[in-house]
């Protein structure tokens, strides 16, 4: 039996080409993604499994006019100091997750030619994120305050689904929480109640794959280094 005959016989064969082809995307075309589309990937987003099945995130998507507010409003709060994300960024990197870090860094900036040590130009990439990577669409997924980290948790698993919801659609998503960087701009414009809590953004849209920030594809580790088998 062909390597092909093999993938296609597996019952997850369609999972795993979501799973391998899927990637963040970091330049998008301008055309709109169909409502009907959206809603579509919204519904299998809304399967995710959550504790006690409390469901509790909420997904405030912005588009066009809504999406250019948003990002001029990231872009302006981006060139003053300091930031206070609802919750903690990683306290630093260590080993692998350094390694790893860097390597998906390097990758983006050999690809877009940031030179190394070019703080300018590290800066106008970073600045990129807050510009949406130009995504015509971007979802805001919120949890409520009182559920703390363990809904932050549920809304994990909620961002999962909806790239694979949106990779088996055909539509291009990059999970940001740069820009849960700055939750009160995000609050202001776009009217959410304060006990919401922002947990990260995903903008989404059709990938312009002619793009060099598109060319390149992260690494995988292998389950020797992160699984533990106790018989």
């Amino acid at each position: 039996m062909s390597a092909v005959s093999q993938s296609a016989a597996r019952p997850d064969a369609a999972l795993e080409d979501w799973l391998r082809a899927r990637h963040s995307c970091r330049a998008f075309l301008p055309d709109a993604v169909p409502r009907a589309v959206i809603e579509r990937i919204l519904t299998l987003a809304q399967r995710t499994a959550s504790w006690c099945n409390c469901q509790p995130w909420q997904v405030t998507v912005a588009s066009g006019e809504g999406a250019r507010r948003l990002s001029q409003a990231l872009l302006q709060r981006a060139e003053q100091s300091g930031f206070s994300p609802d919750f903690p960024f990683p306290r630093e990197y260590q080993g692998d997750y350094l390694a790893r870090r860097r390597e998906s860094g390097f990758q983006l900036y050999n690809a877009v030619g940031v030179a190394r040590g070019d703080r300018e130009a590290y800066r106008r990439q970073e600045l990129r994120n807050f510009q949406l990577f130009d995504a015509p669409h971007v979802a805001v997924i919120t949890t409520d305050e009182a559920l703390g980290e363990y809904g932050a948790i549920d809304c994990g698993g909620y961002v999962a689904n909806f790239l694979l919801a949106a990779q088996a659609n055909g539509v291009a998503t990059v999970a940001q929480a740069s820009l849960a960087m700055y939750p009160e701009v995000l609050r202001d414009t776009l009217g959410l109640p304060a006990d919401r809590r922002v947990v990260c953004a995903i903008s989404f849209g059709y990938a312009d794959t002619a793009h060099p920030a598109n060319s390149y594809r992260t690494s995988r580790a292998d389950l020797a280094s992160t699984v533990r088998w106790v018989d």
